[in-house]
């Protein structure tokens, strides 16, 4: 049986899907690398709500997918950009996934790491001190949990600092009373256009320099950082100039297999969005670079990273639809449905390729099941197949 998938200039071509999934099981863990994957927050397709509604979550489904991590010994990076936050996911709706994760978490024995922001600030331009308060609200939910905090960027921060000394403030007094070390977050523009300017420049090399300012004054409090910019050589500059003892862990969903891999020089750790798709061969990657077989997770990964780029095109605030489409297909949920609406984000053919390359890889745990769902999309779409 072919499939008869779209492409970019809308016209069909025949696809023959695979008829057997990589063979991928729960392993030992981890050893040479820390390894977060962001999880998807799954919708409940039942709930009778708006694009601009606050989310409602199918709390079982969206809990079994990050079992399902754990399970490989993925670590979960819990209320990030992946779960759509503030993309129709608001600060109530993190709040509730960050004690419903964190709970899940201790059952199962699992890592976890949450996100701490500022987007319960929602009614307009905010002062340096509604902004502190809030990143502190949000750092008190995740501290109470028992996960460790991650500090995204902020939104309300960039609209509101003056400078580079506005964020030395803010960032030094949030790291001086964390209770434990936190992962710090830079996600660039392509990620989240409101985040132009972050660290108090658009100019890369002088935004790099205040970041680094933050860490060296307060090293103790800083576990590592998370770097999104889609840069591997400066992540790999940067990582360079960190403080003995911080960790880089890469956020670079276009280059991440050479960068986990590392030089002689050092490595980077991980935390990436592409790891909710890939969260099984992910997995089987890092064991295989655990063995310092370097070539051997290079073999698995590298193939992976077209699929990565297509999901991850621009606008890349959209990779999520990708994300939980791949989901979908894969059977983690029994439909394609996300807050705020965003499956409508890409377009059909995008969908249609990225079928196609996940199928190639292996990634469907039931290829029938993929390749059925798939049928029914582009049936949907008034596509014959």
């Amino acid at each position: 049986m072919t499939l008869r998938l779209p492409d970019a200039h809308g016209a069909l071509r025949a696809y023959e899907p695979r008829t057997e999934p990589l063979a991928l099981t729960p392993g030992a863990p981890f050893t040479s690398r820390t390894v977060f994957s962001a999880a998807h927050v799954v919708a409940d397709p039942y709930a009778d709500t708006t694009p601009d509604s606050p989310a409602a979550v199918d709390w079982d489904a969206t809990l079994a997918f990050r079992r399902h991590l754990w399970a490989h010994g993925l670590g979960v990076a819990e209320a990030m950009d992946t779960a759509q936050r503030g993309m129709g996911l608001d600060w109530a709706g993190a709040a509730e996934l960050i004690r419903r994760s964190a709970a899940e978490a201790k059952a199962a024995g699992g890592r976890i790491a949450c996100g701490v922001g500022t987007d319960q600030l929602t009614a307009g331009p905010a002062t340096l001190a509604e902004v502190r308060a809030a990143y502190e609200e949000q750092l008190a939910v995740v501290e109470e949990s028992g996960a460790q905090a991650i500090l995204m960027a902020s939104r309300a921060l960039a609209t509101t600092a003056r400078g580079p000394e506005d964020y030395l403030e803010v960032y030094g007094h949030l790291l001086r009373q964390a209770a434990e070390p936190v992962i710090l977050h830079w996600l660039g523009p392509m990620f989240d256009p409101a985040l132009e300017g972050y660290w108090g420049s658009s100019d890369l090399d002088a935004a790099t320099d205040t970041f680094l300012d933050v860490i060296a004054a307060h090293p103790d409090k800083v576990d590592g950082i998370k770097v999104s910019l889609l840069d591997a050589q400066r992540e790999i500059d940067l990582r360079r100039r960190l403080p003995k003892g911080v960790r880089c862990y890469t956020g670079d969903d276009f280059n991440y297999p050479e960068l986990i891999a590392g030089d002689d020089q050092g490595f980077s750790h991980a935390l990436l969005g592409i790891f909710d798709p890939l969260g099984p061969l992910a997995a089987e990657a890092v064991r295989v670079l655990d063995t310092g077989d370097t070539d051997g997770f290079r073999a698995l990964l590298d193939p992976t990273v077209e699929l990565s780029r297509h999901l991850f095109q621009s606008p890349t605030r959209f990779y999520k639809t990708g994300v939980v489409f791949l989901a979908w297909l894969a059977g983690h949920q029994s439909h394609f449905t996300m807050v705020g609406g965003l499956q409508s984000a890409r377009s059909l053919p995008h969908l249609a390729r990225a079928y196609e390359l996940a199928d190639r890889l292996g990634l469907f745990p039931d290829p029938k099941l993929a390749e059925d769902r798939m049928r029914t999309l582009l049936h949907l779409y008034g596509v014959t197949t």
